[in-house]
């Protein structure tokens, strides 16, 4: 997106507050997103209302030198009554690495952050009610993040203390509640001598106590593998998930994709994902299978997008399908 104007904030510094502070930036920028949806199957959430939706976004990102990195503060208010719909900080300090908090929506650190990256020309397969990605991490919910790269290899890791409230203000705590933490890593490298080959690697552990759910853990692992050459690229990705809820079973994901580029403003992918919901006490193992289409066209700052998916045995109930459709419009500023 294109910066709508830029404001000088020296000016600023030495009028509105009593500390001095060095000259930054502050950008605006906007997005609006118009979208048709269907769902069908018999899953029990077949649309019969209202199909169309909207959203409009405007962000606003500061940013400046605080002496020993560069601070830079996003804000996104958008029309679903959040006021802050996103909400976080980073200090990039160079060869240091990137200090970041996340109070709500950034989502930018650890395996979570990192749950599907296979190639696709809109949204993974699984968007909509068709089901997830399998994987659990420290999200988007007050997450203290740190990420750097040493050559090809990179990393990012994220911390949660469980029980704490979005968009928590400062001196404040959330109270009694759920406790314990999760951990959420995700490392990735550009394979040496294969060009266009990368293998990533996520783990997160999560740990929790509370009246109900008594040392409820669970732990993900996964992998990724992307391969891309000229206009087109492929992925696989693998998760293990180990879920501690009482009578919750455990469940193992394949998911593979393949994307091309037609030109330089159309693109088209095709993806799959099987999982396998473990058996548990007198449930038998299941599977349950995404099959999905995209595909986009980009003219300048708007786009228009399509996604197709449909799976089978949905949430590992067996003869139970689902279908969803989506047709979106985004213009950008």
């Amino acid at each position: 997106m294109n910066n709508l104007k830029k404001i000088g904030l020296s000016a600023l510094a030495g009028s509105l507050v009593a500390f001095s502070a060095n000259a930054g930036e502050l950008s605006v920028s906007g997005s609006a997103e118009f979208t048709y949806t269907d769902n069908d199957g018999t899953a029990g959430n077949n649309l019969t209302g209202n199909p169309y939706g909207a959203q409009q976004a405007i962000a606003f990102t500061g940013s400046g030198d605080v002496g020993f990195g560069e601070l830079t503060i996003v804000r996104v208010i958008n029309d679903t009554g959040t006021e802050n719909a996103t909400s976080y900080a980073t200090l990039d300090m160079g060869d240091l690495g990137t200090l970041s908090f996340d109070s709500d929506g950034y989502g930018g650190v650890g395996y979570a952050a990192n749950d599907d990256v296979l190639p696709t020309a809109y949204e993974e397969i699984w968007t909509g009610s068709t089901g997830d990605s399998g994987v659990a991490g420290a999200g988007s919910s007050n997450t203290l993040g740190y990420a750097n790269s040493f050559g090809p290899l990179s990393f990012s890791v994220g911390y949660q203390k469980n029980g704490a409230d979005t968009n928590q203000s400062e001196s404040a705590a959330s109270g009694p509640g759920i406790t314990g933490s999760t951990t959420d890593v995700y490392v990735s490298a550009a394979v040496p001598g294969i060009e266009g080959l990368t293998i990533g690697l996520g783990h997160s552990d999560i740990t929790q106590n509370s009246p109900t759910l008594l040392d409820a853990d669970s732990t993900y692992t996964g992998m990724n593998v992307n391969y891309s050459a000229g206009p087109v690229a492929v992925g696989y990705r693998y998760t293990q998930a180990n879920v501690g809820t009482a009578d919750t079973a455990s469940e193992i994901i394949d998911a593979w994709s393949i994307a091309f580029n037609v030109n330089e403003n159309f693109a088209v992918s095709y993806g799959q994902q099987d999982t396998e919901f473990e058996a548990i006490g007198g449930t038998a193992s299941t599977t349950e299978e995404v099959k999905g289409i995209n595909a986009s066209y980009t003219v300048g700052a708007a786009s228009i997008r399509l996604l197709n998916s449909k799976a089978n045995d949905v949430a590992g109930v067996a003869a139970t399908e689902d279908e969803h459709t989506e047709i979106g419009v985004v213009l950008s500023f």
